[in-house]
């Protein structure tokens, strides 16, 4: 295979990574090694929990041109996975006629390139996981309200003062109603009142307050 034609694939793939093209162009790319009509990508979790109803996070499959997957009753196929952190991950390569199946050859070509082919695809799904957001550091929060309220003499009772602090923390009102023991309508009582008082609407605005100068 030539080299020119593997390196823009390469570059495709990993340009792709996180986005819906992905699948497509790793397809695109195994089919410059192997004679494919469709590529499976999927994400397990480890055999131990494999029982469990959401076993299977990932699994996408694309076709090569002209196939719609009709005739893929009993495909001859070739597998590729890798464990990592209680996770399995798949590569499979499909022929639809069963009679045409992979030639040990083949099969050693495709191992040969899955030290390049697996990586991209952990990549890709690690891109598609929901990033965490940054923990607040509440004390740190509530010590500077507390500043600030001293600064602008603004005097808020024990209450509106407890609401503040879980809008700090990030909680809705449910969930104050809640830590707090009271009733929701009775906590957006309180930060109606504590927000005419600061003068906000809303946790993106206290912030703005407290850091305000002046």
């Amino acid at each position: 295979m030539n080299s020119h034609l593997l390196f823009p694939q390469i570059g495709k793939v990993i340009a792709s990574t996180g986005s819906r093209h992905f699948p497509r162009y790793l397809h695109d790319l195994i089919q410059t090694h192997l004679t494919i009509d469709a590529t499976h990508i999927r994400q397990l979790r480890d055999p131990v929990c494999a029982t469990r109803p959401d076993a299977t996070l990932i699994s996408e499959t694309v076709f090569s041109a002209g196939d719609s997957g009709e005739d893929f009753d009993d495909p001859a196929r070739l597998h590729l996975a890798r464990r990592k952190d209680g996770y399995r991950y798949e590569i499979t390569v499909l022929r639809a006629d069963p009679r045409v199946g992979f030639s040990a050859t083949e099969r050693s070509r495709l191992e040969d390139i899955s030290p390049l082919l697996m990586p991209m695809l952990e990549k890709h799904i690690n891109a598609l996981q929901p990033v965490a957001p940054e923990p607040v550091d509440v004390d740190s929060l509530g010590q500077r309200f507390l500043e600030r309220l001293r600064q602008t003499g603004i005097s808020l009772s024990e209450r509106e003062m407890q609401v503040c602090e879980g809008l700090l923390a990030g909680r809705t009102a449910p969930q104050q109603a809640e830590h707090l023991r009271l009733k929701v309508n009775t906590v957006e009582s309180y930060l109606r009142r504590a927000a005419i008082k600061l003068g906000i609407s809303g946790r993106h605005s206290l912030m703005r307050w407290m850091y305000a100068e002046g």
